[in-house]
């Protein structure tokens, strides 16, 4: 990691060169991802409703979907890159599995942090305004939230795996682009079809990808130290459990789609 004393000194390149020794720039970091994300929230909700018919033709709960599918997507977007980077570049994460961290990578744990608070704080507040409970959407985000700010308290930790399972927010894009085609009514033309074929493509990519994940961290040099072999399984635990409720939620999110693609009229 970076021991550069001033917090604000500019990358070198794309690194995200900081000084993440700090835990108060950490918060700051988590912050700015939070707001960040608040305002690509807000952002849609905005150009939405100047530019589409449909939104306005949507309930308020809908539209808050609509704005967290346009917020997701750009997280995804974003989780994609970094989980690729640490998939294909030659880089402290990938020769150490199990401690191995870059500037990068803490920028992307962070951020994502920032973003999975927001997550929380939106379902919660729009439970409480719409009077509904969704728990394995609850148990999802807590999981998600609980392992990203066990990596920033933990912080001598690897980001391996974070970026990783960050990369599982692949199919994130293609969930959200479905969702809103099937709002404005195109789930008969070729491009919908075209985002389907690649959604369900993309959640074949993630089983490999979590398999992968299992093998990377059996073959690590790491897992040779007593406290590694204790470390992975319970690591592993929390991300098995966590990509279990991840399914559930998008089965239940498949079977919510079928009772609410009544078509509406495009824009």
């Amino acid at each position: 990691m970076s021991s550069q004393p001033d917090n604000l000194v500019p990358s070198s390149g794309h690194n995200f060169s900081m000084d993440y020794s700090s835990q108060a720039f950490h918060l700051k970091i988590i912050s700015l991802g939070f707001i960040f994300y608040t305002f690509i929230f807000l952002l849609s909700h905005i150009l939405s409703s100047l530019l589409f018919h449909t939104y306005r033709s949507l309930s308020a709960k809908e539209k808050v979907f609509w704005d967290l599918a346009v917020t997701r997507a750009v997280f995804g977007i974003q989780s994609t890159v970094a989980g690729l980077r640490a998939l294909m570049e030659d880089s402290a994460i990938y020769s150490d599995k199990i401690l191995g961290q870059e500037d990068w990578s803490w920028f992307n744990v962070l951020t994502a942090t920032g973003f999975f608070l927001f997550e929380n704080v939106a379902l919660h507040v729009s439970n409480v305004a719409f009077r509904s409970f969704d728990l394995p959407l609850a148990v999802h985000h807590f999981f998600a939230l609980a392992g990203f700010a066990g990596a920033v308290v933990w912080n001598w930790l690897g980001h391996f795996l974070p970026m990783v399972t960050l990369l599982l927010e692949m199919s994130t894009p293609f969930t959200c682009i479905s969702w809103m085609l099937l709002k404005v009514g195109w789930s008969k033309t070729l491009f919908w079809k075209a985002n389907q074929w690649m959604m369900i493509h993309m959640f074949h990519c993630r089983m490999v990808l979590t398999y992968y994940m299992w093998w990377a961290s059996s073959c690590s040099p790491s897992s040779s130290t007593p406290f590694g072999r204790i470390r992975k399984p319970c690591s592993f635990s929390i991300l098995w459990t966590g990509t279990l409720t991840t399914n559930l939620q998008q089965r239940m999110d498949q079977s919510e789609t079928k009772l609410n693609t009544s078509p509406m009229p495009a824009d």
